[in-house]
């Protein structure tokens, strides 16, 4: 069979598929469910365009990084066959963690299971199907691999993932304002001292995507309908866990019951394959599938929830620069009581308060780092003669409540 697949990408064009065991990896079951698996959740009910999947964002992810890997080969870096395959692999399979509606559902499903631990169970289980071929792409997803710029290009504050989804979000959102220079990003790459260096004359290349990243999380990720929509739908899952563990009939797919049945952990993964069977079935669908069937539930608060978020009549959001005032959220809460006859123990599927936070740079965390013409490694906030990126570097956090319009009135 003919293995060397192209994608016609809408973002980058034609993608190819360089290897034999990455064509079968992208066909297995495992990473073929990301295809019902939105990458932005909810961000559909802003921006109707914003339809794309996980499974195009790892191939987007991945063609970004045999960019990066041809380029740093180019400017005499050795980089050997295996491993130029494994960091083809690591950052394919980067998110193949993730459960439906990506972030938002995360708590909701689970108990202290982050998708990245998922991914890594999933990736030694498919090392395990591969007969051992993907340990150095392991190695190099966790940082393991004794050459560490290879795990800066899977995860670091200059990552292809990150090139790649702010890329195809601002695309298919149509916030063109999000859109970065990847390409030349790309071109200015190097390795220093074993670490990812971008070429001096790239720093306003980085100082866009700086921008752009902020822009993307204000205008989109953090879009105050968009947080609304996730909240409701996090809600939503949250009460009819409840329902469920207290006996209550809630129907939906098998999967989605047997996770609202359960408290698992990531120990609980580990130890039962049964677990993760489970998982590789749970995708969006199943997630709606429940939604539409709860809206007729006996229960008044999931099928108004339900209801709700199927209509698209999205909880109204106040957003403030400094935590909303207990006075007022005791207020909302004794109006969302009185009007939906519900208990102060229910409220909080109504009323949600919360913060949400940006920085573009995280100056603690890994820099992204300059390479000079006098050969000087430095930070990019000192390579920039502009002040925006020490701006950057400043968290912005904003305080939100969301609750019914009907209370509003």
């Amino acid at each position: 069979m003919n293995k060397k697949k192209i994608f016609n990408d809408p973002v980058y064009g034609f993608i190819t598929v360089p290897t034999d065991l990455i064509f079968d990896i992208i066909d297995h079951p495992y990473f073929q469910r990301l295809r019902r698996i939105k990458q932005l959740g909810l961000t559909e009910m802003v921006y109707p365009g914003a339809l794309h999947t996980r499974f195009h964002h790892a191939l987007g992810a991945m063609h970004l990084m045999n960019t990066a890997l041809n380029t740093l080969k180019s400017k005499n870096n050795e980089i050997s066959d295996k491993e130029f395959e494994a960091s083809l692999i690591a950052i394919l399979l980067h998110d193949i963690g993730h459960g439906p509606f990506s972030h938002a559902l995360e708590t909701a499903i689970f108990k202290n299971v982050h998708h990245e631990h998922l991914s890594l169970h999933i990736m030694h289980l498919l090392n395990e199907a591969f007969g051992d071929r993907l340990s150095m792409a392991i190695d190099i997803f966790t940082g393991k691999y004794h050459r560490k710029f290879f795990h800066q290009l899977v995860s670091s504050q200059l990552d292809v993932d990150r090139l790649d989804y702010l890329n195809r979000d601002s695309f298919y959102t149509g916030v063109y304002e999000g859109k970065i220079g990847a390409d030349r990003i790309i071109k200015m790459l190097d390795v220093a001292n074993d670490k990812l260096v971008v070429e001096e004359k790239g720093v306003y290349s980085i100082e866009n995507f700086l921008v752009s990243r902020r822009l993307m999380y204000w205008q989109v990720y953090l879009h105050k309908t968009v947080v609304s929509a996730e909240n409701m739908v996090l809600r939503v899952v949250q009460r009819a866990r409840e329902l469920v563990q207290q006996g209550v009939d809630v129907p939906c797919s098998p999967c989605l019951k047997f996770f609202l049945t359960n408290d698992l952990t990531m120990q609980d993964f580990q130890q039962d394959s049964s677990i993760l069977k489970q998982f590789v079935s749970l995708d969006d669908h199943d997630i709606w599938c429940g939604i539409k069937m709860w809206a007729d539930h006996p229960d008044r608060i999931l099928s108004y929830l339900a209801n709700s978020i199927l209509s698209r009549k999205l909880f109204k959001v106040v957003i403030a620069n400094k935590p909303i005032d207990p006075e007022l959220q005791l207020g909302i809460s004794e109006l969302v009581q009185a009007h939906f006859k519900i208990t102060a123990d229910d409220v909080k599927y109504l009323m949600i308060a919360g913060k949400i936070g940006n920085n573009a740079y995280d100056v603690e965390g890994q820099t992204i780092d300059m390479l000079t013409k006098s050969g000087y490694v430095v930070d990019v906030a000192e390579a920039s003669d502009l002040p925006n990126i020490r701006a950057l570097s400043n968290k912005v956090e904003k305080y939100y409540v969301c609750y019914p319009k009907e209370v509003a009135h």
